[in-house]
Formats: structure tokens, C-alpha cells, sequence
């Protein structure tokens, strides 16, 4: 097999884009411990992508830089699989030198490991957003286990909450907690549609 530094740049960035890939089929692993609920590294990158883009309008913060810090916050895990809370007690992995290699010969690489050592300095602003969208995406996802009756999730949920940096998150944090994860579609916008789903009128 040649080289991998002998392959050129459009070559290697569709490399990214397949190593990109696969986090769609990389689990996250602490659901394992909770004993409900799963998802993949893709789905929960996509969702505190979009928190962070939340927050950091909610900040006034660098709405563009706080995303691509979410977005690609765990991008190293295509290579190392998840590593869950008790994982990470015995097994450290050497992300920066993922992301080097991940991003060697793209032109990717100044961009995504100037966003990962913000992320991972965690002195700006936009870092601290990121830092809580990861959390916040994982404190909803806790909020819905508990909601369907795993009580693990609500001492999850306790620990969680506390790891939130920022009065945003904090303040998000606090409102997901009151929220029941079915109330955007099950209350509206029409809440009498579920009787009149089998035609019955309203004026019956």
C-alpha cells in the first residue's frame, strides 16, 4: 500500500471525509453502564453542534467558532472508539495526534487543531459554550431516559448538571431538567389533534 503521505490533497481530504464516516458506526459506550438508550459519536456531534450554535447566540458569543469546536470535538474517536467515564479512569488515548494524522496533507489541519486546542485550554468564551453543549447534549439524552423510567439516569443527571460551566448552560441545563422530552410533539401545535385523529370533529 503506498504512503500515505504520498497521496495528494484531494485524495487525502476524501480520506477525512470517510474517516469522518465513521462515526456514524462508533457507539457511545456509557449507555452500556446506564442500561438504556445508545447512539453513535456522529449523532451526538451533530446535536451539540447545534446547542453550541444555541448557546453561543444566547452569549453573544462567536457563533461560528463555538459550532466548529462541537462539531469536531470528538472527531479523534473515528480512530480511538468512545472511551465512556470508567473507561477513562484506566485508558488515556493521544487525541492531538489523532487529529494530526486525521487532517496530514487535507489543508484541514491549522483550522481543526486551532479549534481542538481551544477546546481543550478551555479559557475562551466559546471553548467554556462548546465544553456545555457536550454536557447539555448528554444531560437531554439523560433527561429522556428518565423520563421513560430509568431512575440510573436522574443520579446520571445529578453529576451531569454540575459539570456545566457557564450561566447559559446552566440556565439551559436547569430548563431541560423541567421539560419533558416529548412535549414538542405531543402538546402542539394543535394538542386536540390526537382526538381527532380517527376524524372525529371538534364540534362533537
Amino acid at each position: 500500500m503506498a504512503d500515505m503521505k504520498a497521496r495528494g490533497k484531494m485524495t487525502r481530504i476524501v480520506d477525512f471525509l470517510n474517516e469522518c464516516g465513521m462515526l456514524r458506526k462508533t457507539p457511545r459506550t456509557g449507555y452500556q453502564f446506564l442500561g438504556t438508550g445508545s447512539e453513535n459519536v456522529a449523532e451526538h456531534s451533530f446535536r451539540t453542534a447545534v446547542i453550541g450554535h444555541v448557546l453561543a447566540l444566547m452569549a453573544g458569543a462567536d457563533v461560528a467558532r463555538t459550532t466548529y469546536m462541537c462539531l469536531f470535538h470528538d472527531l479523534h474517536e473515528a480512530r480511538t472508539g468512545d472511551f465512556n467515564y470508567v473507561a477513562h479512569i484506566y485508558n488515556k488515548s493521544k487525541r492531538t495526534r489523532v487529529l494530526e494524522h486525521a487532517t496530514e496533507g487535507t489543508g484541514l489541519g491549522e483550522d481543526i487543531l486551532g479549534y481542538w486546542k481551544e477546546l481543550e485550554e478551555t479559557e475562551t468564551l466559546e471553548a467554556k459554550l462548546a465544553q456545555d453543549a457536550d454536557q447539555l447534549d448528554f444531560i437531554l439524552n439523560l433527561k429522556e431516559e428518565l423520563d421513560l423510567g430509568n431512575k440510573y439516569a436522574g443520579q446520571w443527571l445529578g453529576d451531569a448538571v454540575k459539570r456545566v460551566r457557564t450561566q447559559w448552560g446552566r440556565e439551559l441545563a436547569e430548563t431541560v431538567m423541567e421539560t419533558d422530552h416529548k412535549d414538542w410533539w405531543f402538546l402542539g401545535p394543535d394538542r386536540d389533534w390526537w382526538a381527532r385523529k380517527n376524524g372525529k370533529s371538534g364540534a362533537e
